[in-house]
This record gives C-alpha cells, sequence and structure tokens, in this order.
C-alpha cells in the first residue's frame, strides 16, 4: 500500500473526502517527525512506539575496494509494532 492508497482508506473508513484524509495523514506524519527530532517518543497504543535510536561509529568495507572507511555515528527513527498490531498480523 502506498501512500494515496491509505489516502484512499482513511477517506472511505472516516467517510471524509480525500483532501481532508490527506491533510490528516500529513498532519500526522508531520506531528510523529517533530516529536522524534526533539527526541521524544510517540505511543499509540494498540499500534506501536516510535523512538529515535543512536547508532555507534563504525568501520566498514567499501563494497567496490574492500578499503575501510569510517561509518560516523548517527541518529535513527525506530519503531516497535505494539501487541493488537502483531496479534492482527498473525
Amino acid at each position: 500500500m502506498n501512500k494515496s492508497e491509505l489516502i484512499e482508506a482513511i477517506a472511505a473508513s472516516a467517510d471524509i473526502p480525500k483532501a481532508a484524509a490527506s491533510r490528516a495523514l500529513d498532519a500526522m506524519v508531520d506531528a510523529v517527525a517533530d516529536s522524534l527530532k526533539k527526541g521524544d517518543s510517540v505511543s499509540l497504543v494498540g499500534f506501536g512506539t516510535f523512538t529515535v535510536k543512536e547508532r555507534a561509529a563504525r568501520t566498514g568495507r567499501n563494497p567496490q575496494t574492500g578499503a575501510p572507511i569510517e561509518i560516523s555515528a548517527a541518529k535513527v527513527p525506530s519503531f516497535k509494532a505494539g501487541k493488537a498490531l502483531k496479534d492482527s498480523v498473525n
């Protein structure tokens, strides 16, 4: 499912126009991104939790030459599915 299909599903489920569903989805994504930028986590009970994890610096290899390269530390977004989401998939 891509973004436009998700918007169609939201519009049909909530009985709202596609434009309103699109704005709602964009607002939700922006709110999650802003919260993660601040270092906060976002918990949606039954769905899951979005968090930011620290990835340490490490040494990697250039796949073309095999030469070692330094990969810098980074913050990466992470998602952990909630129990209800896991149960609905199985």
